[in-house]
């Protein structure tokens, strides 16, 4: 019997862009859509990988605000998925103590999405053992520009003087500004860009691209970038000896 692998170094908050469900399908022949429908089989069981290594916080960059170009069929077959994802696991969550996040303007997202979103959100508000956070029409570029907005109010409302804004000032008027910062970015499919995902948050992330599609991306391909990440020596601007 093999070891178990330990988890030598902490990952509060993993952050994951899931990558190649359109490329999976078109190599096993078959059409986009069911790549969607495979990859989301992956988000529940990479999730429980978390929380079998005390992940605590798992960020799922699901549905970007640049992914509205994509065919209507596409998109209507991916917020389904979704939306069974939810219907599945909601009851689970709720046992396990998994609080339910979103971050993104959910007002574009179909109607019966916003709603089962909506009460998963609700019914999980009171969990505190994992956060489920879920991305979906969500760009960081709008984000920071949203917060810009927001604390220039505050200042023009002599809420708060410009003295007052720093960095943490300014992280906490983030979607996430209740969550740690990422330890952790893993992007499947082999693409090596972050494609407007957490740009303010991901400062002293680490970063693992991986070649495997994310319908592909299980137990195996998890742990060797838990090891990857094991690796490394995470310096934040200073120098160790």
């Amino acid at each position: 019997m093999k070891d178990e692998f330990i988890l030598s170094k902490p990952i509060n908050h993993l952050a994951v862009i899931m990558d190649g469900n359109g490329r999976w399908a078109k190599k096993h022949g078959l059409p986009r859509t069911l790549g969607h429908k495979e990859g989301c089989k992956r988000i529940i069981e990479i999730f429980d990988l978390c929380k079998k290594y005390n992940i605590k916080v798992f960020t799922l960059y699901a549905f970007s605000t640049e992914n509205w170009n994509r065919p209507k069929d596409e998109i209507a077959c991916l917020f389904n998925y979704l939306e069974d994802f939810f219907n599945k696991n909601i009851k689970r969550f709720i046992k396990e103590g998994v609080k339910v996040k979103h971050m993104g303007d959910p007002s574009r997202l179909p109607i019966k999405t916003q709603t089962i979103l909506k009460d998963a959100i609700e019914r999980t508000k009171d969990c505190k053992n994992y956060v489920f956070n879920i991305c979906l029409n969500y760009g960081s570029r709008q984000e920071i520009t949203k917060v810009v907005k927001n604390i220039a109010e505050e200042v023009k409302a002599n809420k708060i003087s410009i003295d007052d804004i720093d960095d943490s000032y300014v992280y906490k008027h983030l979607d996430s500004g209740d969550l740690p910062e990422v330890d952790l970015l893993i992007r499947t499919s082999g693409e090596s860009r972050l494609s407007n995902f957490l740009l303010y948050q991901l400062a002293y992330a680490e970063f693992i691209f991986t070649l495997t599609y994310w319908p592909d991306f299980k137990e195996k391909e998890f742990v060797s970038c838990l090891k990857e990440y094991c690796s490394r020596e995470r310096r934040f601007g200073a120098i160790k000896e």
